[in-house]
C-alpha cells in the first residue's frame, strides 16, 4: 500500500504575485500593440514582432486576448482611456465660459501634439469604418464625460448669454478635433506642398492659440 502523501496549501503570495505579472504583462503587451498598430495599422502589425519586443510567446498574447482583433479593441480602449482620463482634470465647468473653451482648446491641441501614434491609431481605425470602436460599449461609454462637460460650458454661456444659443456640444467637440488633429495627422504632406512650418515650437504656439482664438469667436454670442 502507498503511503499517502498531503501537499501543504499553497501559499497564497505566489498567487499574488502571478496575479501582479500578468496585469504587468498584459499592460506591456498593450503598450507594444499600440506602437505596432500605430506604425503599420491592424492588417499591418505582426503578432510575432509583438511577441518579440515582449519577451514572450505569441501564444501568450493571444490567450490573453483571443485574436488580433479584440487585441485592437482592448488597444484603442487604452489609447483613448488616457486622453479621457487627462480630459477629467480640466473641471471646465468651475471656469467662466470664455476660460473654458480655451482650456478646451489648449488641453485638446497639446494632447495631439504629444500622441501622435494616438492620432494614427484613430485614422487607422476609421479605415474600419470605426467598426471595432462600435464594438465596444466601453468606447461607447467614455465619450460621455467630455460631451457632459462642454454641455455644462455650453449652458452656462447661454444663460449668461455669453455663447450663442445654437452651439451643440457634439458639433463643437467634432471642431475642436478636427483643427487640432490637422497638424499631427497631415503636417508631412502640407509642409512638403507648401513649405509652410508647422512642426517647430513657434509654429506650434501660434497654432495653438490660433486654434483657442477660432473656437472662442465661433461661439460666443458676439462672433
Amino acid at each position: 500500500m502507498k503511503a499517502v502523501t498531503t501537499r501543504k496549501p499553497a501559499s497564497s503570495e505566489p498567487a499574488k504575485v502571478r496575479r501582479r505579472d500578468r496585469e504587468k504583462t498584459k499592460a506591456e503587451i498593450l503598450q507594444i500593440a499600440f506602437e505596432e498598430f500605430a506604425e503599420n495599422g491592424l492588417l499591418g502589425a505582426n503578432a510575432d514582432a509583438m511577441a518579440a519586443r515582449a519577451g514572450i510567446t505569441k501564444r501568450l498574447i493571444f490567450y490573453y486576448f483571443n485574436s488580433k482583433e479584440e487585441l485592437f479593441v482592448a488597444v484603442l480602449e487604452m489609447a483613448y482611456g488616457r486622453m479621457r482620463q487627462a480630459e477629467e482634470s480640466l473641471h471646465l465647468e468651475t471656469l467662466e465660459p470664455e476660460a473654458a473653451i480655451r482650456r478646451l482648446a489648449e488641453f485638446t491641441f497639446d494632447f495631439h501634439q504629444a500622441n501622435p501614434e494616438f492620432v494614427r491609431l484613430v485614422a487607422i481605425e476609421n479605415i474600419h469604418r470605426a467598426r471595432h470602436v462600435a464594438s465596444s460599449e466601453t468606447l461607447q461609454q467614455m465619450t460621455r464625460p467630455i460631451i457632459g462637460q462642454i454641455e455644462r460650458v455650453l449652458t452656462k454661456g447661454k444663460d449668461l448669454g455669453a455663447v450663442r444659443p445654437e452651439i451643440d456640444a457634439h458639433a463643437l467637440h467634432a471642431t475642436l478635433n478636427a483643427l487640432s488633429i490637422f497638424s499631427v495627422a497631415n503636417r508631412h504632406t502640407f509642409e512638403a506642398q507648401f513649405r509652410w512650418d508647422m512642426s517647430s515650437p513657434e509654429a506650434k504656439a501660434r497654432q495653438r492659440a490660433e486654434i483657442a482664438d477660432v473656437l472662442w469667436r465661433y461661439v460666443r454670442s458676439d462672433g
